[in-house]
This record gives structure tokens, C-alpha cells and sequence, in this order.
């Protein structure tokens, strides 16, 4: 079965973890307390399932890396510690040095779990029972299963084991953005227009008309001929005062208005379910709807 790294199985993992990174935790030896070195990387299955924990030993062991098997840790969130369960120095040295760009395969695994099995657990207070003695195993990479050393692969803590099932939920919030902008403005705009307004103009009219007593003779006196005699009339004309005036045509007003819609959307969440494995032992589930105490 392949072996991956935490990150390329799964890019979000730290979500599963609310936001925590176990990596980067320092790891003790359960037995003295005395620091190991640092958490690396996780590998996990091809389900998903932790396998190892890829330690740094740092000084330990002059910076070597080592996989440690998850059934073999203890962690404690709180500290940020990992606790190496019944790890020396010496399966330290023994165990085949990890780097980044190693490929795992069968053979490689086989050479960790025999370091692990060679070398017994000694402190039962670690695991909660009883340390196991060591046993035959069948090391046949072609029908192995990780479940048939549950020493180096089950994550256990003292008297019982505690598992975080997580899904996923969808969560609908809304963000406002700028969907355009409207302008309103005015412009000047210039048009000819005509007008016509009546203007009298006074003109003189001259008329020489014959009077009917015309040709009779004048009295005495009558006929004063002088010289420079004239008669004035002042006459007037109308011109057209033409000008311009402004005045309120219209009125605009700009408000704006809010159209509500019910928009939908779906996604695909995951959700984390029990797998049991009871191995021919009985398990009882209490949310089993059938369990009766």
C-alpha cells in the first residue's frame, strides 16, 4: 500500500485539525523525558489513516530522520508534545534514515517494523495494558495488513482510544462589492431658434394736390414770398430688443433602490464516519439503536 505525505493527500488537513499543524511538535521519549527531536511530516495510507510520523532527531542523532509508527506516539495537544513510546537511541540508530525525496516501498517498512519488533515495549503505563511480547508477524508484503500489528499502528492512549469525527458544513455569507457605478450629469446643449416681432417704422408722405380754388387770384398781402421757409415733422422707427432669459425647465432626481434575490448554490462537503474493526472481538456502539444496557 502507497504512503503519502499529509499535505499531498490532503491540502486543507489542518482543517480536520481546527487549524492546528502537528507538525513541528517536539517529541520526547516517554521512558526519561529527554527531548527526541521534531515532528516533520505524517504519512498516511492511501485511506487516509495515519502510519508514521516522520521525526527529525536533530542532535540526537545528528539530524537524522526516522518514521516513527503512529501506535507508537502518545500526543498531547496541550503541550504540543509527542511522546515516542518506549523509544532509545538505539532503535534510533538502528532504524533506516527517511529523506524527502525517498520512495517508500515494502522493503523499507519491513526494515522499520523489525526494528520496532526487535526491541519489545517495556513500559505497560504507556500503552495502558500489559506490554505485548514480541510475536511471529506475517511479513508477506503481498498480503500484509496494518492491522495485524496493532502495536505500532493503532493510536492509543491510556484505557481507551478517542477519535475526532469531523465534517464539513456549508456556510453562506454574503460580501458587498462594487457592481458599476451610475452617472448623472448635465450638459449644454445649443440650438438656433427664431422670433419675429412687429416694428412700425413713421416715413413722411409728401403729396402735392391741386385746391379747388385753384387759380383765384390773392388778396392783397396774402402772397408773402420768403425765402427759407420750411415745414419739420420728426418721425420715428421701432427697433427689435432682442435678449436672452433663463428659466427652470425641469428637475431631476437620482435615488437609488435595493432588489432582494434568493440566490442558490450547492457544494460537496465531507463528513468523517466510524469504521469499525472488531477483529472477532464483540464492540458495542451506543448510538446503535438496537443497544440496550
Amino acid at each position: 500500500m502507497a504512503l503519502h505525505k499529509l499535505e499531498d493527500f490532503d491540502t486543507n488537513y489542518q482543517d480536520s485539525f481546527d487549524g492546528d499543524d502537528i507538525k513541528n511538535y517536539e517529541v520526547y521519549s516517554d521512558r526519561d523525558n529527554e527531548k527526541v527531536g521534531t515532528v516533520k511530516n505524517i504519512l498516511v495510507d492511501e485511506d487516509g489513516r495515519f502510519r508514521y510520523l516522520v521525526v527529525d532527531t536533530g542532535f540526537w542523532i545528528f539530524g537524522k530522520q526516522v518514521l516513527l509508527p503512529v501506535g507508537r506516539s502518545r500526543i498531547d495537544q496541550n503541550q504540543r508534545h509527542v511522546y515516542a513510546v518506549g523509544f532509545t537511541k538505539e532503535q534510533a540508530e538502528s532504524l533506516p534514515e527517511f529523506s524527502d525525496d525517498l520512495k517508500i516501498d515494502d522493503a523499507y517498512e519491513e526494515r522499520v517494523r523489525g526494528v520496532y519488533r526487535d526491541r519489545p515495549l517495556e513500559s505497560s503505563a504507556a500503552l495502558g495494558s500489559t506490554a505485548p511480547a514480541a510475536k511471529t508477524v506475517n511479513s508477506d508484503r503481498s498480503t500484509y495488513n496494518y492491522q495485524q500489528e496493532p502495536d505500532l499502528y493503532d493510536m492509543n492512549q491510556p484505557d481507551r482510544q478517542s477519535l475526532k469525527l469531523y465534517e464539513e458544513r456549508l456556510i453562506a455569507n454574503k460580501t458587498r462589492r462594487k457592481a458599476g457605478e451610475v452617472s448623472v450629469g448635465k450638459r449644454v446643449e445649443t440650438e438656433t431658434e427664431r422670433v419675429s416681432v412687429p416694428v412700425e417704422k413713421e416715413r413722411v408722405v409728401v403729396e402735392r394736390v391741386t385746391p379747388n380754388d385753384a387759380g383765384r387770384p390773392a388778396a392783397p398781402g396774402e402772397a408773402n414770398f420768403r425765402e427759407g421757409e420750411a415745414a419739420r415733422m420728426e418721425i420715428y422707427e421701432e427697433t427689435p430688443d432682442i435678449r436672452k432669459e433663463a428659466v427652470l425647465r425641469e428637475e431631476v432626481r437620482v435615488r437609488k433602490e435595493t432588489d432582494r434575490e434568493m440566490v442558490n448554490a450547492e457544494e460537496t462537503v465531507r463528513r468523517e464516519e466510524l469504521d469499525l474493526d472488531a477483529s472477532g472481538r464483540p464492540i458495542v456502539d451506543k448510538n446503535d439503536p438496537n443497544y440496550h444496557q
